[in-house]
C-alpha cells in the first residue's frame, strides 16, 4: 500500500515500492471524521494558525491531517486476557498527517486481542493546505520530486513530543481504572511515529519515559543512548528505503549502552507494512513483539 512516510534525506510521500507500484495514482479521497466513543482529549495546547482538522481515506483506510487537538483512544483487552501492560500507539505519516487506521486503530485492536491495553495517540502534526485539491497537488508534486510546500521535518516537532509526554502521563495516572501497571506502560510507533517513540525514550526525563519501546520501520541511524534507556524491539524490512547500507547504527547504539534490544530484519515488506504484508514474514511481527514483551516483562 502507498502511504505517507518520513524520508531521511528528502520529502517522499510514498513507500519504497517496486517501480510499477510507484507509478500508481495516489488514491486519496475526503472522508467524514469518525464518531469515536471514549476518545480522551489530552491536556496539551490546541494547534493555532492551523487549517481545520481534515479526514481522508487512502485506499479505504482512514487518515487525518491538520490535527487540532491531541487525543487518546483506548482499546482495552478482555479482563481474562489482560496482562497489565499498556502500549501507546503512534501512527506514522511524516508529521504531515497520521495513518491512523492501519498504523493506529488496527494495531491497537490486535494488541488488545492479545491482552495488552492499547491507546492510539492522535498527535499534532505540521500544517498542510486546507483545500483538498491543493493538498493533493502538493502530494503529487512531492512524490515526483517537484517543488512542494510539504516539507518533512528533520526530527520530531516539539509539539508532537509534548503530546506523547502528556499521553504517557495520562495512561499512568489512570492506570488503576483500566487494570494497568503504571510501571509497564510502553510505546510503539510507525515511521514518523517511530521517530516520536525514540524521541520520547531518549529526551524525556527518566521518570517519564516509556517503560519499553517498539519503533517499527524507524530511521536506523545511530543515537546517543543513556545507560538507563528503555528496552527496545525493532522491526523493519530489508527493502525499506530506511535500510540503506550501513544503517544499523540504531541497533549498535543500544548495544553500546548495554541496553536490551531485539531486532527483526525481514527479507521483504517495504516501508509501511503496518500489521504485515500477506505472503511475507512481516505478517508475524506483532506476535514476535508480544513474545518479547512476555519474556522480558519489561519495567521502567
Amino acid at each position: 500500500m502507498i502511504r505517507w512516510h518520513l524520508c531521511a534525506a528528502a520529502l517522499a510521500l510514498t513507500a519504497s515500492l517496486p517501480a510499477a507500484a510507484q507509478e500508481q495514482p495516489l488514491l486519496f479521497a475526503p472522508a467524514t471524521a469518525p464518531q469515536l466513543e471514549g476518545e480522551i482529549i489530552l491536556p496539551t495546547p490546541q494547534a493555532t494558525n492551523t487549517p481545520p482538522e481534515s479526514w481522508l481515506r487512502q485506499t479505504g483506510d482512514l487518515q487525518v491531517r491538520n490535527v487540532q487537538q491531541a487525543t487518546l483512544l483506548p482499546f482495552l483487552p478482555p479482563r481474562n486476557l489482560a496482562t497489565g501492560e499498556a502500549v501507546l500507539v503512534a501512527p506514522g505519516g511524516g508529521f504531515l498527517g497520521l495513518a491512523i487506521q492501519d498504523e493506529g486503530y488496527d494495531v491497537a485492536r490486535a494488541l488488545a486481542a492479545r491482552g495488552i491495553a492499547a491507546f492510539v495517540l492522535k498527535y499534532r502534526v505540521l500544517s498542510t493546505p486546507a483545500d483538498f485539491g491543493k493538498f493533493m497537488r502538493e502530494m503529487v508534486a512531492g512524490r515526483s520530486g517537484k517543488p512542494t510546500t510539504l516539507h518533512v521535518p528533520e526530527d520530531t516537532p516539539d509539539f508532537s513530543l509534548e503530546d506523547a509526554r502528556a499521553a504517557l502521563a495520562y495512561v499512568r495516572a489512570h492506570g488503576d481504572d483500566w487494570g494497568i501497571d503504571k510501571m509497564r506502560v510502553g510505546m510503539m510507533g510507525f515511521s514518523a511515529g517511530a521517530f516520536l517513540t525514540l524521541t520520547a525514550a531518549l529526551k524525556l526525563p527518566a521518570n517519564e519515559r516509556p517503560a519499553f519501546i517498539a519503533p517499527i520501520y524507524p530511521r536506523m541511524t545511530a543515537r546517543d543512548v543513556p545507560a538507563d534507556a528503555p528496552a527496545m524491539f525493532v522491526a523493519i524490512a530489508d527493502d525499506d528505503f530506511l535500510m540503506a547500507p550501513g544503517t544499523l547504527g540504531l541497533i549498535e547504539s543500544w548495544h553500546k549502552a548495554h541496553r536490551p534490544v531485539e531486532f527483526h530484519l525481514f527479507q521483504t515488506g517495504h516501508h509501511g507494512f503496518g500489521l504485515g504484508v500477506p505472503g511475507t514474514t512481516t505478517a508475524g511481527w506483532l506476535d514476535d513483539f508480544v513474545r518479547w514483551l512476555d519474556l522480558n516483562r519489561v519495567k521502567r
